[in-house]
């Protein structure tokens, strides 16, 4: 669970921390690491997270045995909430000096968001010795009693916080969520309105009061009510667009409940959860090939979506595409082999499209699993739970409507890490109901937006690999990855100049117009024709040419130049590496959209790619090319070893970090991708933040 607000209040007072206990000046090394320290603060106070864990980087090499760089770092990567990574680095801070008193804190908060709560109250425990007084740390303890289940202890520490200071509105929070699981709602009311008193303007409260009136009433009037509130307080936040659509539903607005829909994929353009109810509401009013865009476009962000893939299964059958309804239903049965709703839908197509003995199969199939349960492990306990009803069903009907309420709207207590037991009516309606967010309670409050700069974790980024390297003319520097990667032999010909333009390498080359392109490099190619036509070519003029014409992507012919200097010169390692990058890109251009890559063509490209390193078994890029093109063809085993590899020739590569994290999250090990993610997003991979709050 994500720890509630006084973590922001943590947040900030160490941000002022970072800018007032930087003043002495010490050399050390090659670098003023007073001054990075400096500048890496400054930079973290603007919330550019990942680039002041360069500077902290920086000053890390140079002398590894100061504590404060280790504890900067942690707190920027809590703030991207790499909960792992900032756990190790508030260690190594406390190894190299236990008197920091919010090293403990934030190691706290970062092994509470990790669920390992015992080790958090110890470490506020500790942090509580030093400042007795520490509000957010008595809060964050409380908090972290309660999800361990010490109820006694947890309500022990909600009364001594707000006895010692009654002003602290987000106390009586807690505790109301407290007294909820006690089912003292009474309590909890009496609690949320004196923290209204405190503060009108406490999101929370408000989020915490509808959830109760959800719950405990089927109030959904004065939930919506409270819902309207807390979005004119956070507009920014698409969650709150979702639950407050749920919510609109409820009460029989399905316009609103549109509109809010649409707001919150305005805010958040990959929100399955807001693009998959758009479609289930759009299949509610027969809006079928709209839904059915919708439900592709959920597809196309999470293609293992099994409740999308099932809801599109039975639109597509409603407008007589079987063939692609039945494929659809083949994944949700793969998935869910003793879910007897499918097979029942199953069986209704193919009984329409006259395939009546396998239709048979399916029907009989249905009936032998209509009495039983289903048993569910974590991973297929999606929301839209047992306690969810249709979106198509009776809202006159309370007890229904009561039942439409997500498990993922319930208390956020609430375990998620067993397997549970439903019956076929309880799974068919995971299916078949409105998503909620995990909680409507906010625990992050003023950092959960996507837009604030730096909060880079929480933007929609496409979750795939990093691309391989490229050579290249063209690059794109930024702060994070201001010069191009370094290859020896790159280097040698640029010292030499025997290219008409300086060889780069990037793994994100600057993508130009092609009208800019044309001119430079079509009279680059002139220059090769005519000077070959007059000399004995080199090896380096087919290379040079080839690299012209694999700008202006004509691939054909630069493998062309690239085989003879590879006969001129057959120890040349960059004209295979040159000639992989052109069959790899040749793959890619000719392969349909959303389609795998060619299998053939990836292994020509990887074919070149040991030639190159049998002529320069040093190169960590070759080796982290070929563990790239090894993935994408879906031999796993072989692109971990490639990228380790990589890795051991270059131990801060951050591209094969990340690369080989995807991998491992590819084969379900969670535990070896958590670690090389965490490095990654180190040493700057941006991409690595998403990817590891969706593993939260």
């Amino acid at each position: 669970m994500i720890i509630t607000t006084p973590k922001i209040h943590m947040l900030r007072r160490l941000l002022l921390l970072l800018m007032l206990i930087t003043g002495t000046t010490q050399v050390s090394g090659q670098i003023n690491t007073e001054q990075v320290l400096r500048i890496g603060a400054n930079t973290h106070y603007f919330e550019d997270y990942v680039l002041s864990i360069q500077y902290f980087n920086q000053v890390i090499s140079v002398n590894p045995s100061q504590a404060k760089p280790y504890f900067y770092r942690a707190v920027a990567k809590l703030n991207l909430d790499d909960f792992r990574g900032a756990e190790e680095d508030a260690t190594l801070a406390l190894e190299r000096n236990p008197f920091i008193t919010e090293a403990y804190e934030v190691r706290g908060v970062a092994r509470q968001n990790q669920g390992k709560n015992a080790e958090a109250i110890a470490d506020y425990d500790r942090a509580l010795e030093m400042q007795p007084e520490n509000s957010s740390i008595i809060f964050n303890k409380a908090i972290a009693q309660h999800e361990n289940r010490d109820t006694v202890g947890a309500k022990t520490t909600f009364s001594h916080l707000i006895r010692r200071f009654p002003k602290f509105e987000e106390g009586y929070l807690g505790r109301a969520r407290l007294r909820l699981e006690m089912k003292d709602t009474i309590g909890a009311k009496a609690d949320i309105d004196h923290a209204l008193s405190l503060n009108s303007n406490a999101v929370n409260a408000y989020l915490l009061r509808a959830d109760i009136a959800i719950h405990s009433g089927k109030d959904f009037k004065s939930a919506l009510a409270d819902m309207d509130k807390a979005v004119k307080l956070r507009p920014e936040a698409a969650g709150f667009y979702i639950n407050r659509a749920y919510l609109r539903y409820m009460n029989d607005d399905i316009h609103g409940a549109f509109e809010d829909y649409d707001r919150a994929i305005g805010l958040e353009p990959a929100n399955t959860a807001a693009i998959f109810n758009r479609g289930l509401l759009r299949a509610e009013v027969h809006d079928t090939n709209r839904a059915i865009d919708d439900f592709s476009r959920v597809l196309d962000l999470d293609c293992e979506d099994y409740k999308t893939l099932y809801n599109r299964a039975i639109l597509l059958s409603e407008i007589g595409s079987f063939e692609a309804a039945l494929a659809d239903l083949d994944k949700v049965i793969e998935a869910f082999p003793d879910f007897a709703g499918a097979y029942f839908l199953r069986y209704d197509i193919k009984r329409r499209k006259g395939d009546s003995r396998s239709a048979q199969k399916d029907y009989d199939k249905s009936m032998a699993l209509a009495k039983t349960t289903v048993q569910l492990t974590p991973d297929k306990q999606f929301s839209g739970s047992a306690y969810s009803g249709s979106a198509k069903t009776d809202k006159s009907n309370t007890s229904t409507a009561g039942d439409k309420v997500s498990a993922a709207t319930q208390s956020t207590t609430q375990p998620k890490s067993e397997t549970i037991t439903e019956t076929q009516e309880q799974v068919k309606r995971r299916f078949s109901s409105l998503t909620t967010v995990r909680s409507n309670y906010s625990a992050e409050k003023d950092y959960s937006t996507a837009d604030i700069r730096g909060k880079i974790q929480d933007k929609d980024m496409a979750v795939e690999l990093e691309p391989p390297f490229m050579l290249t003319y063209y690059t794109s520097p930024n702060e994070i990855n201001p010069s191009s990667e370094y290859i020896r032999e790159v280097d040698e010909i640029n010292s030499l100049g025997l290219l008409r333009f300086v060889l780069q390498v990037a793994g994100h080359p600057a993508q130009l117009p092609m009208y800019e392109l044309e001119g430079p490099h079509r009279q680059s190619i002139s220059y090769y024709n005519s000077y070959m036509a007059g000399h004995a070519p080199r090896a380096i003029d087919y290379f040079g040419r080839a690299m012209d014409l694999i700008a202006l992507k004509d691939y054909d012919r630069a493998i062309a130049d690239l085989n003879e200097a590879a006969r001129l010169t057959p120890d040349f390692a960059l004209a295979y590496l040159l000639r992989a990058q052109a069959r790899y890109e040749t793959v890619k251009a000719t392969s349909e959209p959303g389609k795998a890559l060619s299998r053939s063509g990836i292994m020509e490209a990887i074919a070149d790619l040991d030639e190159t390193l049998r002529h320069s078994p040093f190169m960590p890029v070759a080796y982290y090319n070929k563990g790239v093109l090894l993935a994408e063809c879906g031999s796993y085993v072989e692109a971990i070893e490639a990228l380790t590899r990589a890795i051991e020739l270059k131990p801060v590569f951050g591209e094969a970090y990340y690369n080989r994290g995807f991998v491992y999250l590819s084969l379900g090990d969670k535990s070896s991708a958590l670690p090389d993610l965490s490095r990654a997003g180190e040493l700057g991979i941006v991409a690595a933040y998403p990817l590891l709050k969706r593993m939260k």
